[in-house]
């Protein structure tokens, strides 16, 4: 049997209401291409029941994984495990593709099945949809990666401070993954950073379309982006955080002076986003766990917490005494502008 162009792989849980608009999306790329639905383990409603149809109809295309519930990296590590095709992308249930864009990646893809080397990693645009409040902004990277052709780190521009790359937004060949042994933490929200972090010290190739392809929905009140949910899954953020810290050493690990601002400007980030929350929640618990978070950093790698501790916004958001602490929450609005993470 020839090896599939790609595996997608779809964590579901509890999806039933609306997975199988992302699975139809998916159908669309073709005949050469996986679909792992995986149900982690839901019980409130039919997603098992869902998945199994799915296959059945498609069988093969779809593959329906069923497993314990153990979070939804627990579900990317199973999709890995037992992907076939020559690239592996993560389509969250609540998500889909675009046709049109698709059709242009696909392409892509597809003449790398004959090449002896093919790109390690493939980028497209992602797409807010906000669908409650009709709107939707367009992430893409047109100022930072040349188009339709391969390239490495050194042709790679500047990113802005609202452009990151996001599990929506790359498609990793599956070997890559699987040799650094990715592995996410189970039971544990915000490890699609990892996801996206972690390989790209071993990326050395990569191709940008400049083409809407992830379409991300964005606005149940569940969502692990709602500010309340992000909140009360603070511990999560930190616990993903630390991984993020011990998976890769700065600049030890990194080839390329470009690579390294980046990865140090996302880390920066996310240090950004756990003292923000910390200092919502206002206890002398979230101040201790603030403290702690920055004390992890600079007992790993000392250089690198003083840079990202002296960074704008991280200066800002840690600010000692009461006054500091509202200037702070005024600097969270302005990375939720900068950031867009919810």
């Amino acid at each position: 049997m020839a090896m599939k162009t790609i595996s997608f792989a779809v964590p579901c849980y509890n999806s039933a209401s609306y997975m199988d608009v992302c699975i139809e999306s998916i159908l669309k790329c073709g005949d050469d291409i996986e679909i792992l639905i995986v149900n982690d383990g839901s019980t409130k409603d039919d997603t098992a029941e869902k998945a199994d149809e799915w296959q059945a109809r498609h069988p093969g295309i779809i593959k329906a994984i069923h497993k314990e519930n153990g979070g939804h990296g627990s579900a990317v590590n199973a999709g890995l495990a037992a992907a076939t095709g020559l690239y592996y992308k993560v389509v969250d249930s609540d998500d889909w593709l675009d046709e049109a864009a698709m059709r242009e990646i696909m392409a892509y893809l597809r003449e790398q099945a004959t090449r002896e080397n093919p790109t390690d990693m493939v980028i497209g645009n992602y797409v807010y949809e906000k669908v409650h409040e009709g709107k939707r902004t367009i992430m893409h990277y047109r100022n930072v990666f040349p188009e339709s052709k391969e390239f490495g780190w050194e042709d790679v521009g500047h990113f802005s401070q609202s452009q990151y790359l996001l599990m929506h937004s790359v498609i990793y060949r599956t070997e890559l993954l699987r040799d650094i042994d990715l592995k996410l933490p189970e039971h544990t929200f915000y490890v699609d950073n990892i996801f996206v972090y972690v390989p790209l010290p071993h990326v050395k190739t990569m191709y940008y379309r400049d083409v809407d392809m992830y379409r991300y929905f964005i606005g149940r009140e569940d969502q692990s982006v709602n500010e309340s949910v992000m909140m009360s899954r603070i511990d999560q953020q930190l616990r993903v955080t630390r991984v993020m810290i011990d998976s890769v050493r700065l600049p030890d690990d990194v080839s390329d002076r470009r690579l390294e601002h980046y990865m140090e400007n996302y880390l920066s980030m996310m240090m950004c986003i756990c003292s923000i929350f910390l200092r919502m929640q206002n206890t002398d618990e979230s101040e201790d766990k603030r403290e702690e978070i920055w004390m992890y950093l600079k007992d790993s790698n000392e250089t690198l917490y003083r840079r990202i501790r002296r960074s704008v916004l991280n200066m800002g958001t840690n600010l000692p005494t009461e006054f500091g602490r509202r200037i702070g929450l005024t600097g969270y609005r302005m990375a939720q502008k900068i950031f867009k993470f919810n």
